[in-house]
């Protein structure tokens, strides 16, 4: 039996549990005083263009140089790509399945996993409660290492800049993925994991 169904609702500020009140539009928390509600409102139509907005910028992410490298007054920009052949090229394979993993499978896996997640939810479509929450779990909990190329060229620009010898400039594509990166995070937020057990279809799933 799901809490809603016993007539409770739980506070999202401060997870307290409040019995529903039959005739209230607007009811408060007895704790708190935040707005409790038996789902989060827009839930759906907030994460959809969050993922819609994140996957146009996808594109420029990953086709625009993400930072640039000048030595001897020569610049080099390069893009999430090429920077991981590059590091390959230099036998850094380690490093190069870091970013790789990082700034290429992670954010896609989050793109299509929120997708995958909303139109099953939406469409109904053939997936067990168990495993939307499993999805849920693994896109929240992979969502942070996405910033890791974000926090290396961050570093890199502060501590490499020794005028025309060398120094590292953040590009276009940087800005274009911190953006992918956060707005793939809101959405995974935004999202009300309760909807997942709304349209079960056996009660195995509640077990």
């Amino acid at each position: 039996m799901r809490a809603i169904d016993a007539g409770i609702l739980i506070c999202k500020e401060c997870h307290e549990l409040n019995r529903q009140e039959a005739d209230s539009d607007e009811q408060v928390c007895t704790r708190c005083g935040a707005l409790v509600h038996a789902r989060s409102p827009n839930s759906l139509v907030r994460t959809w263009a969050l993922l819609i907005t994140a996957a146009i910028l996808y594109i420029p992410a990953n086709l625009l140089p993400i930072m640039t490298v000048n030595s001897l007054g020569k610049g080099s920009p390069s893009t999430i790509m090429a920077g991981v052949i590059e590091l390959i090229h230099y036998g850094m394979f380690p490093i190069a399945a870091v970013v790789f993993i990082a700034s290429i499978l992670v954010p896609t896996f989050k793109l299509v996993g929120i997708g995958l997640l909303l139109f099953s939810v939406q469409r109904r479509q053939p997936l067990s409660a168990r495993q939307r929450i499993w999805m849920y779990r693994f896109i929240e909990f992979i969502g942070r290492w996405s910033m890791l190329d974000i926090f290396v060229i961050a570093i890199l620009v502060a501590v490499v800049n020794f005028g025309r010898l060398a120094s590292i400039e953040a590009n276009l594509g940087a800005i274009a993925f911190a953006s992918v990166v956060i707005l793939t995070m809101l959405a995974a937020v935004t999202f009300d994991p309760r909807l997942i057990w709304d349209n079960t279809e056996s009660d195995d799933d509640h077990d």
